[in-house]
């Protein structure tokens, strides 16, 4: 099924609630080992824990590429797991580069049997360190969410810059709807080309939806960093149209042997937050 469409679906029957899998070694909870094991328990722990509640999970790679081999081993098998339970796969690795190594990045994440669904990637080499990951997506059923204005307070050291009458981000922005433009699911309508916009910067939300109509918007920054359910509210269309992420909130919501419970009602109350606003 096109990526957007299996989106929409999720969202629909859980909810807009998209889990990120951040597992710090130092942060792990009460009896998880600080070692590769330990990341996958606590990684499909967690997935157990939110598996009727989110429509995906965004497993962070760095987390899992700090043990080496062994860690991307438990990457790969958290994918898996995700998978099987149901969910769908966002791997956030924020990939790019150019001609054939840019193509050997998407085969890698995006092949046809793949447990990812999609990836993040950053545009900042321009469309030709774009393509080939548009390509999977059309070929293999994935999805790509491309950086237009990210979560962190220093973004707007280059994102915001003026670029005559519109600043980098809304540049950008228009750049990500094109690119998507003939990639539009045949039930949402939504492309399997998204954005990635920060709950931080509501207005600047808003805007960029208008900018974007048909673009799935993954929105991080919720929760933790600040971000609320009134603020990603506009990135909404009916309800659908975009998913929301938290890591910590949700993941490290106890560091007792009660995690998985906490991390459910952390879920849960996510899901119930957003739920009130998108009526």
């Amino acid at each position: 099924m096109h990526f957007a469409d299996s989106l929409t679906n999720a969202i629909q029957q859980k909810s807009p609630v998209c889990v990120g899998l951040d597992p710090a070694l130092d942060k792990l909870p009460e009896g998880i080992s600080r070692d590769a094991k330990g990341l996958l328990d606590f990684s499909t722990g967690i997935i157990d824990a939110v598996k009727d509640i989110a429509a995906c999970v965004k497993p962070q790679m760095a987390y899992y590429e700090v043990l080496g081999w062994e860690g991307m081993r438990a990457f790969w098998e958290t994918c898996a797991y995700a998978k099987l339970q149901g969910l769908l796969v966002i791997a956030d690795g924020k990939r790019n580069d150019i001609g054939s190594t840019c193509d050997a990045y998407a085969e890698a994440y995006l092949q046809k049997d793949s447990p990812i669904d999609a990836l993040t990637v950053s545009p900042y080499l321009g469309s030709d360190g774009i393509k080939p990951f548009i390509e999977r997506c059309k070929n293999n059923e994935k999805g790509i969410f491309v950086l237009v204005k990210t979560s962190n307070l220093s973004s707007g050291e280059l994102q915001d810059l003026p670029t005559g009458d519109e600043t980098v981000h809304e540049h950008m922005a228009q750049l990500v709807a094109s690119w998507g433009a003939d990639a539009l699911g045949p039930s949402s309508h939504y492309s399997s080309v998204g954005a990635v916009v920060g709950a931080t910067y509501p207005e600047e939300l808003k805007y960029l939806r208008s900018l974007m109509p048909n673009t799935p918007i993954l929105i991080p920054g919720f929760g933790a960093q600040g971000g609320t359910a009134a603020d990603v509210k506009v990135g909404f269309v009916n309800g659908n149209g975009a998913i929301v992420n938290s890591s910590r909130g949700i993941i490290f919501a106890s560091k007792g042997k009660d995690w998985k419970e906490a991390a459910a009602k952390a879920a849960e109350k996510m899901k119930g937050e957003l739920g009130s606003v998108l009526k």
